[in-house]
């Protein structure tokens, strides 16, 4: 599963991705600083369940801090958007382009409303951050309803001469988005649609097709960044109002506290409520001035950065994911090595045992037998689902026993 950062230059779009990944990529304050998308590692916050089971662990694909797991997750920082993007401006058809790998989408908003419909720095206040999100929704069902209709009438003769069905034709032309003929049909029943007649259907039907296909295809939510400038607080209530899922951010107080961390200037775990510092006596001036802003402007009002809230949210709100814990030795709950609980997989809620194997290596799903609910010491077959926290145990024809 991938995220893609999206949103207009000069938002803190950039500044929100190195924050998350600690991964220097250009940052600067005019239009397409960012050309070529870049993949980055950031983690996923959660409880660990070594505290449920009163155990010490030693992981392996992630770790564990006073008794949070983090579990690294994929983020894609793709180029700035601005208006009209649809059309080809401002190099949009690459940017919608990379969009196509994400599974779901953070926008990065200034909440402040200091960077203008173009992406210049401006004046906090003087542009409407709502604006954007209504943008970047059209700009997207705009660039599908292209790529839908520019075969439209063929595609309606096929269908309505009974040679094929519309779910799997539009299926074809949005491959690229992983976009199964099912969800389509569910969409077209949604809106009421005849799927045998698309010759009748009218743009504002495509158009309203496209957007409910974006919205289960690459579900959204809101970085409103920038919180701690004026005007931010207003406007973030107003984006909650709209019905938007909104988290809070400020991207650039988080990088300063995981840079701070890094030199071990203080003490800090994404998503803390709180820092502190090793040795206050050490900090300069310039320093206590800029943990004490982070502190007083961010922490204190909004509980956190939001940076770490923000991942959490994409993964677990958007996609649905939970996180399982596969095992070899079921009695120690370690692997071949003796290390207790190595590793912990995010997968999609409703993912199987089998699943599960497949995610592990192929030839574990290859040669599934069973699997073991460790914690309750009972078989599962391939097609059980799976729950968050669940401590597995394979067992396949190459590994019984």
């Amino acid at each position: 599963m991938i995220v893609g950062i999206i949103g207009k230059p000069n938002t803190g779009k950039s500044t929100f991705f190195n924050a998350a990944t600690l991964l220097s990529v250009p940052m600067a304050d005019y239009p397409f600083t960012t050309i070529k998308p870049n993949r980055g590692v950031a983690y996923l916050r959660v409880p660990c369940v070594c505290r449920i089971l009163g155990i010490n662990d030693n992981p392996v694909n992630s770790f564990c801090r006073e008794g949070s797991r983090f579990i690294p997750v994929n983020l894609v920082d793709i180029a700035g958007l601005v208006p009209g993007a649809s059309s080809g401006r401002g190099l949009g058809n690459k940017f919608l382009d990379d969009v196509r790998q994400a599974d779901a989408l953070i926008h990065v908003v200034d909440a402040s409303g200091s960077t203008d419909e173009e992406g210049g720095t401006s004046s906090p206040g003087s542009h409407d951050p709502i604006v954007d999100i209504d943008f970047i929704v059209r700009e997207f069902d705009l660039w599908l309803q292209q790529i839908l209709t520019r075969d439209w009438q063929r595609i309606s003769r096929t269908v309505e001469a009974g040679a094929d069905k519309l779910d799997i034709l539009l299926a074809e032309r949005l491959s690229g988005l992983s976009i199964s003929g099912k969800i389509i049909t569910e969409c077209i029943d949604a809106l009421g649609l005849k799927a045998d007649r698309p010759a009748g259907w009218r743009d504002v039907d495509i158009l309203a097709l496209c957007s409910i296909i974006r919205s289960r295809s690459k579900p959204t939510l809101v970085a409103a960044n920038k919180a701690d400038l004026p005007l931010a607080k207003e406007n973030i209530q107003r984006m909650r109002e709209k019905g938007e899922l909104v988290i809070p951010c400020a991207a650039e107080a988080e990088l300063l506290l995981r840079r701070a961390a890094e030199k071990k200037i203080i003490t800090y775990l994404p998503g803390d409520v709180r820092f502190d510092n090793v040795d206050p006596g050490t900090l300069s001036n310039e320093q206590k001035a800029a943990l004490g802003m982070v502190s007083g402007k961010v922490l204190e009002i909004w509980g956190s950065t939001g940076v770490q809230e923000t991942i959490n949210s994409a993964f677990q709100k958007l996609l649905g994911t939970i996180v399982v814990y596969p095992v070899e030795d079921e009695g120690k709950m370690a692997d071949k090595n003796g290390n207790v609980l190595p590793d912990a997989y995010v997968v999609r809620s409703g993912s199987t045992a089998r699943d599960l194997a497949n995610v592990v290596h192929s030839d574990l799903g290859d040669s599934f037998l069973y699997a073991i609910d460790v914690r309750k010491g009972t078989r599962l077959g391939a097609d059980h689902p799976l729950k968050d926290n669940d401590v597995i145990k394979i067992v396949s024809a190459g590994r019984r026993g």
